[in-house]
């Protein structure tokens, strides 16, 4: 464990930097917060396919390069994450090999919705580091159940939290529980840094 030093946050397939929560998030953390576009959403106004996964990986690769520099920290001290797409190609990369001091995974997409057997769990086993998950309850991209089944292959430490009465776009009322959640969570990483020094 390590106290992190910022957080990544990356969007979803139709969404980019400026969603809403993250902006929350940004304006109510103490760490700084990355807003990060994918390539794909660089290219001006107008929607666009997201970028191939490789490619979506490659472009988190790049970003956490690019803010460990301009912020003077170690990239393991980076928090990973993001919504939906964003959180899956972030932990997509650090089972890849990419070092985090832990992810935040918002609406993960367990799989496309209507199809339960399009499982996104293959990578799951690699994760070894803190993981925190916020759902909607209703989401059509993974129930709690169908979560339940899968999320024990991941080998670090997994916090889950479930937001009732919502699916995979939370609304706004739902952003400071998102927040709490966030920043509750970040705050044990750093005290589990501090006890590990003693």
């Amino acid at each position: 464990m390590v106290t992190p030093a910022g957080l990544l946050l990356f969007h979803g397939a139709g969404g980019d930097r400026d969603h809403r929560l993250f902006t929350h998030l940004e304006a109510a953390l103490d760490l700084p917060v990355g807003r990060c576009n994918f390539p794909y959403r660089e290219k001006g106004p107008g929607r666009r396919p997201p970028d191939a996964m490789p490619k979506l990986i490659e472009s988190i690769r790049d970003r956490v390069g690019q803010h460990s520099e301009a912020w003077g920290v170690d990239p393991d001290h980076l928090i990973l994450g993001g919504r939906s797409m964003g959180g899956r190609a972030a932990s997509m990369a650090v089972a890849d090999g990419l070092g985090a001091a832990g992810l935040v995974l918002l609406s993960y997409p367990l799989h496309p919705p209507g199809k339960p057997d399009k499982l996104r769990t293959e990578h799951f086993g690699e994760l070894r580091l803190p993981v925190l998950l916020v759902q909607g309850q209703s989401d059509p991209f993974g129930k709690k159940q169908e979560f339940d089944l899968h999320t024990g292959a991941i080998r670090g430490p997994l916090t889950e939290v479930w937001l009732d009465k919502t699916g995979h776009d939370p609304k706004e009322k739902h952003d400071e529980a998102i927040t709490t959640a966030v920043r509750s969570w970040i705050a044990t990483l750093g005290a589990r840094d501090r006890d590990r020094r003693g």
